[in-house]
């Protein structure tokens, strides 16, 4: 196992991530069985980070990995938790919330706990002081019974930005969805720029972009079968990772055995990829990004034409997150997040914004398109 220096310590470069544990029947049935065999070859490979939060797995995720970790000794793995800011309706909870995780995980303290998903949703609300979630947390870390603290993040750079004004200087880390796909798509590279200015560590989520990267085009995967013969196509995921000098802890959300296994064996090298690799690599990405989406470079000639004043060229990433995701949660929480009046919606199709774009893209029905699907 690769490991990674983190403040003195020695942490495993891959992470167990527990929201996708093998199930019976539904997603809150966890197979506890499959999930401790996971876990012991885990231990036994040198995984020493383990994952979960209060929604995992509809809330039982903490309660199985609980169980089964407390097999161990404490000091043998590090435990990390997050407060669930992703429903506003938890945000006055924090201590009933904290004090819950601790029981539910069968633990004292957290090694590192994190705000949840702080995104355009929940801005605002994380950095109120009249939900105390800030003040709470730090207080825990005083008292040991947090090691470490720091974010996940979804938003934009702007989010991100604004968070690490009000709160950067006591963040230890922060966990970003990084792959070779969303590395200009989601713009995970100007992110990643950022936490360096602040000396912030990262940890990864989403590696294999919820699994959609384990298969690639066949043409795509000859190409890289090409560059290193035998390399899985999964592991070239990781390989970009290890090529991130930023990349702290690379979590893997695994479901079936063999995907421990295949991931760990990939983790016992650290293989960054050459030049030639990853031009390759993000060439491949820039053709799966062509895939229903839109070619917009954020000019922003358009919105000086808008009368509705639409921020067009971000109503139009959320659109491709979408129609590339086929779906996901990215896109409807972000308008979720906007008045109604700035929502794809609210075009009135009027076509002035499409008289100055200079990809000719038919901005109105792309709109109209995203109003559908949403």
């Amino acid at each position: 196992m690769i490991y990674k220096d983190f403040q003195g310590e020695k942490l495993s470069a891959l992470g167990f991530g527990c929201m996708r544990l093998p199930v019976k029947t539904k997603y809150s049935d966890i197979d506890v069985e499959q999930t401790r065999q996971m876990t012991a070859f885990a231990f036994e490979h040198g995984v020493n980070y383990f994952d979960t939060a209060w929604g995992y797995h509809d809330g039982e995720s903490e309660n199985v990995m609980g169980m089964i970790l407390s097999e161990y000794p404490r000091d043998s793995f590090n435990l990390a938790d997050k407060f669930p800011g992703y429903d506003l309706s938890n945000m006055p909870k924090v201590k009933e919330i904290f004090e819950k995780q601790l029981q539910k995980c069968r633990v004292d303290y957290f090694d590192f706990y994190l705000f949840h998903n702080v995104c355009e949703l929940n801005i605002e609300q994380y950095l109120d002081p009249q939900y105390g979630i800030y003040d709470y947390l730090i207080e825990q870390k005083k008292n040991g019974r947090i090691r470490h603290l720091g974010f996940s993040c979804h938003g934009t750079y702007e989010v991100l930005k604004r968070f690490l004004e009000a709160y950067g200087k006591d963040m230890e880390f922060c966990q970003l969805q990084i792959n070779f796909l969303d590395w200009e798509f989601q713009g995970a590279r100007e992110k990643v720029e950022l936490l360096k200015e602040y000396g912030i560590p990262v940890w990864v989520m989403e590696p294999l972009r919820g699994g959609s990267l384990v298969k690639l085009a066949p043409e795509a995967e000859e190409k890289l079968q090409a560059l290193r013969p035998g390399e899985t196509i999964p592991a070239w995921s990781f390989r970009f990772l290890q090529s991130v000098p930023e990349v702290t802890m690379t979590l893997s959300g695994m479901s079936v055995f063999e995907q421990m296994e295949a991931n760990v064996k990939t983790y016992e090298e650290d293989k960054p990829l050459n030049e030639e690799e990853m031009d390759a690599l993000l060439g491949i990405a820039q053709e799966m990004m062509k895939k229903d989406t839109v070619p917009c470079t954020s000019c922003r000639y358009c919105t000086s034409h808008c009368p509705m004043e639409l921020d067009i060229p971000y109503l139009l990433s959320l659109y491709n997150e979408h129609a590339y995701s086929d779906g996901g949660f990215i896109a409807p929480m972000a308008i979720s997040a906007l008045p109604e009046d700035k929502r794809p919606s609210a075009c009135i199709s009027c076509h002035s914004c499409e008289q100055v774009c200079p990809q000719t893209i038919p901005i109105p029905e792309v709109l109209k398109k995203f109003t559908e699907k949403l």
